[in-house]
């Protein structure tokens, strides 16, 4: 549930300027997703949000510059991924693993116990087969939003 609706606010910040949690709660719930303010407020942090002004000078919700940096680093990066039982693991470009996994490392996805890079390889363990299936299923939604991979 806290993965979906943290997938849902996301999404929304991405789609229109929200400037309050009232607004981000309402939102929402009109996707079916009803949440109290207390855990909107901690999804917000986890999620690192900030405010910052829009091109028209209105503040609104939004990923932190350096999130979005790491997501753009992640795709350009990350070749393929895979799992097995509790570890998944990210083929990259040459040279580019260490630099993938440090964005990787802060972002703290849920189940993550730790990661270990090399120069094209980057594991991931985490703590059982269904958050490898998970997180795996995320990295490549971010990769490949067409569903290839």
């Amino acid at each position: 549930m806290k993965n979906r609706r943290h997938e849902a606010i996301l999404e929304i910040i991405n789609e229109q300027p929200v400037a309050t949690q009232e607004a981000l709660m309402r939102i929402l719930a009109e996707r079916g997703i009803k949440t109290a303010q207390a855990t909107l407020s901690r999804d917000i942090q986890q999620l690192s949000l900030v405010k910052q002004r829009d091109e028209n000078g209105v503040y609104r919700y939004a990923l932190p510059p350096m999130a979005v940096a790491e997501k753009s680093l992640f795709e350009e990066a990350v070749l393929s991924v895979d799992y097995a039982m509790n570890t998944i693991v990210l083929k990259c470009r040459a040279g580019m693993a260490q630099g993938t996994c440090a964005a990787i490392d802060s972002v703290n996805h849920q189940g993550v116990v730790g990661t270990l890079a090399g120069d094209d390889t980057i594991f991931i363990l985490v703590r059982s087969e269904a958050d490898a299936r998970k997180l795996s299923k995320k990295f490549r939604s971010e990769l490949f939003p067409g569903g290839k991979g």
